[in-house]
């Protein structure tokens, strides 16, 4: 059986795009990572079930950056693009799509804004609200530029959740079927956090808060009568020795609730976490990504294998986890993949 995984990318060296990567799950092992689309360092990519893509997209006119989103419909044999949006400054970071109200959202790490689009019939878009972050920021070098949201995603109840890099904060919004944001709350993390990417476990009534700039995960309460966070407790994602550079990236929650997976850039390891019925992390793994920088990484439709790319080595790793222990085994290295920077699966 073969699975298809769409790479977002930076198109700084070698990459021209968004590319396509198979996996056989029965040998198993990666193979055919062809290009598929072109777009200006698409480093984060939504899919829609009306198999359209939205996709991050930066574009240099006249010596002058523009950035936003390009629209590809999948609906037949090639991508076709029907719409970019660019407004002057830097693209995005992160995008999504909400199935259920027909938005959607994009979270703008160096412009501090947080976008609302309303999907029309067609698939285009039309924005509907922004925010901007004008909060005060924290003390590590990379704040001191001003907020960053590195993510704006939904809740489990539906409500909008922003991740603020510089802010370390939080935010959580309302938003209303005509795509119109109104403040609930905010959660201050520990200065320097740098709050990234966040998972909810809806059963256990928590989150994991994974932190990029002090490599730690914060497993958090979540309210959802009252849309508030609490922290419960913080770890860390790299060993107490590690004196280095490191980013923590990329946070995946297994299906049943009873792992936790963070990637490390600089430690170039995925860290593995087991999850109590309370939320508390333990760890039993730091394994390599044998290559540099993974930025983020996937699993398979039965989570069996996990597929991470290494962002500054060009190439992707496979692993098969063990269900019951967490554990990851390597099972393919060296696999070709310019500038990988995230990975989707296609179905």
């Amino acid at each position: 059986m073969t699975e298809e995984f769409y790479i977002g990318t930076y198109t700084k060296r070698i990459s021209r795009g968004i590319y396509r990567v198979s996996v056989d799950t029965t040998t198993p092992k990666l193979m055919d990572c062809e290009w598929l689309a072109s777009a200006g360092s698409p480093t984060y990519i939504a899919k829609s079930n009306a198999k359209r893509l939205y996709v991050i997209n930066k574009k240099e006119t006249d010596g002058q950056t523009h950035g936003g989103l390009i629209i590809y419909d999948m609906s037949e044999d090639k991508p076709r693009a029907i719409q970019q949006l660019l407004d002057l400054g830097s693209s995005p970071a992160y995008v999504a799509v909400d199935e259920d109200r027909q938005l959607v959202y994009t979270a703008n790490y160096h412009t501090a804004a947080v976008d609302v689009y309303a999907i029309n019939p067609d698939g285009t878009l039309k924005r509907t609200d922004q925010v901007i972050d004008q909060d005060p920021v924290g003390p590590a070098p990379e704040q001191a530029d001003g907020p960053h949201p590195h993510f704006a995603d939904l809740t489990p109840d539906n409500r909008l959740v922003v991740c603020d890099l510089g802010s370390d904060r939080v935010y959580v919004y309302d938003v209303s079927a005509t795509g119109k944001l109104s403040a609930v709350s905010h959660l201050d993390l520990p200065a320097g956090y740098g709050p990234r990417h966040i998972v909810f476990d809806a059963k256990k009534g928590v989150a994991y808060l994974v932190g990029e700039l002090s490599s730690n995960v914060a497993t958090l309460s979540y309210d959802a009568v009252t849309g508030t966070f609490t922290v419960k407790t913080i770890v860390s994602t790299i060993p107490d020795d590690w004196t280095a550079h490191n980013g923590a990236a990329a946070i995946r929650l297994s299906a049943d609730g009873k792992f936790v997976y963070v990637s490390n850039r600089g430690n170039n390891s995925l860290a593995v976490f087991a999850s109590d019925e309370a939320g508390q992390l333990t760890l039993v793994q730091r394994i390599s990504t044998e290559g540099d920088f993974p930025r983020d990484f996937n699993w398979t439709a039965n989570q069996r294998l996990v597929l991470v790319v290494n962002q500054n080595s060009d190439n992707a790793s496979l692993f098969e986890r063990d269900a019951q222990s967490g554990k990851l085994t390597l099972v393919q290295k060296d696999f070709m993949v310019p500038e990988g920077v995230s990975v989707l699966p296609a179905k």
